[in-house]
Parts: C-alpha cells; structure tokens; sequence
C-alpha cells in the first residue's frame, strides 16, 4: 500500500536533459525508469542518485510528457491494459486527475522487461507513484491503480513467448491485486511476505511476517522461503515488489531498520543471477517517508549496478 500521489509535473533545469546520463553504449546493465510527480516521497530523485547516473553501463529512462525522448518512457496502450484489467476499472481511472501519472506508473515496469529480454539491459529499477500490487483485474485502491508487473508479465508473453515468471513482494502489506491476477496462473510464482493470513495456492505463497521483526529474522525469511522456491520454479524473470513501508516509523512499521533494504537487494539479485540471468525488476511500492527513499533507494540500485 502507498499513500496517494498527486499528478505528475515537467522536470526543470538539469533533469529535463536525461539524455545526458545515458552512458556505456557497449556495456548496458542497469536501467532506471523514472517519472516526474508531486508530492515528498520522491522530490530528491533523480538528483540523489548522484554519481551512479554517470557509471558505466547505467541507461536513465524517464518519462517527458507531450515530448518523445531517445531513452523516454513510453506509456503503454489500451489494448495491454484490457488484457489485464476490466475496461470499467480502466474508464474509472481515465476520469481521474491521476491517469497519467498512473500510466507512466506502469509503463515503466512495461518497458523494462521490454528491455531486458532485448538484451539492453540486465536488471532495472522502476519508480512507480501510484503502486501496482493491490491492482487487481477489476479493482485498485492503496494508492495502486494499474499491476505494472502482470502488465509486464502479459506483455512479456506476448512479445517474445516467455511463460514463467517470479514476483517476491516484501511491502509489508498483501499484495491482494496480484493475488487476484494470478490466482489461478501457475507459471507465476507470487511470494508475498506480510501479516495476512491466504491459503497458498497454485504457486501463490504467503509467509506470515509478525507485526515486530528484526532485520536479522526479516532477512533470514527471506532466504528460506524465497530463495529455494525461485530455485525450484527456475522463472525467467524476478519481479521483487519493494515496499519500504514496513521501516520503522513508517505507515506499515514491522521493525525493520532501513538497512535491511539493501540487504534485502542483494539476495534478489544474487536469487537472479542463479536462475534467470540476472533478469530482475525492482518495482518500487510501500512507503511515504522522502528521508528513507532517499537513504535506500540509491543503495538498492547501486547493487543492481554492482561495481
């Protein structure tokens, strides 16, 4: 779950040039999907992730409104969203103030597993202001309108005939959205980490978390019950659902410190480069907080990057 966004705004000054960071035309890696939106959460980005923009084999995507960019996100069409979702929940969506922030939202998930199975890049991390996993094929609310990741997963398919795929959702609340998609779709494998109680079904799987956790055990969940499922389903992509909701003093306090974000980081892209060839998407979900996002975002993608 995450807090409602307000529309999103043209950047100013030195981020209406994104074309300037992007760098290693011969070694692609990371990709960063970014969109430009009111609101605290996200106001120091791009602008704090400092001198990872200037690494090699960093790709900067965002998104200009009413301009095409060579490396811009493109938003994603009606005849995707209806595969997914109903077209009455669409209609309610179009008729409100945030349709287009919640567009590109999505969009960015979209085109980043479009890139990476064209070989472009690796692994990317998407900013997303409007959520995805409590969108459900005919339903949104927490602050979530469109599922970016089954978006992405029936594009995917589609487009270049992958099937099996992995979504770890560590948001500190259920991801009742994907849940829903996916119920019946067993090339998915969902692992949601949170205090509800869902019956495991059809490779849709729910680790309890109690409502106070230290990283250590946080962490140590992670690694037992994620790990070796990815393992066994071998998917062809990893989506991780990154909430930081669950931080203390955050909306969904759990306990767990901000460090254990990039912790958490490097078990998805270690998970990754076992199985999938280091094909993951960080799809940014739960929080509010502009301090944490600022601390932990740059350190999750400075691991995507690695050195």
């Amino acid at each position: 779950m995450i807090p409602q966004q307000f529309t999103p705004i043209p950047p100013q000054g030195i981020i209406a040039q994104p074309s300037v960071f992007y760098l290693g035309l011969k070694m692609k890696r990371t990709g960063i999907f970014f969109h430009y939106q009111r609101g605290e959460r996200l106001k120091d980005f791009p602008t704090a992730l400092g001198d990872i923009l200037n690494k090699e084999g960093v790709v900067f995507y965002d998104a200009l409104y009413q301009k095409k960019l060579a490396h811009g996100v493109e938003p994603v069409g009606e005849e995707l969203l209806l595969k997914v979702h109903s077209k009455r929940m669409i209609d309610r969506i179009k008729r409100s103030r945030l349709y287009e922030g919640v567009l590109y939202s999505a969009s960015g998930t979209v085109q980043a597993v479009e890139k990476i199975f064209q070989g472009e890049i690796n692994n990317a991390f998407v900013f997303t202001g409007f959520g995805d996993h409590h969108a459900g094929r005919d339903s949104f609310g927490g602050g979530c309108y469109f599922n970016g990741a089954a978006l992405a997963i029936e594009n995917a398919r589609a487009k270049f005939k992958a099937r099996k795929f992995a979504i770890g959702d560590t948001d500190s609340h259920h991801g009742d959205g994907t849940w829903d998609i996916f119920t019946d779709d067993e090339e998915v494998l969902y692992v949601c980490f949170c205090s509800s109680n869902y019956p495991n079904r059809k490779n849709k799987i729910n680790v309890r978390i109690p409502f106070y956790i230290s990283d250590e055990e946080y962490l140590n969940k992670v690694e037992e019950n994620l790990v070796p499922l990815i393992a066994k389903f071998k998917p062809e992509l990893i989506f991780w659902n990154f909430g930081y909701d669950g931080t203390q003093g955050e909306y969904g306090d759990i306990g767990l410190t901000r460090d254990c974000h990039p912790k958490l980081a490097n078990i998805f892209k270690a998970a990754a480069e076992k199985v999938c060839k280091g094909r993951l998407v960080v799809v940014l979900c739960g929080g509010s907080s502009r301090e944490i996002a600022t601390y932990t975002i740059p350190r999750i993608i400075q691991c995507l990057v690695g050195d």
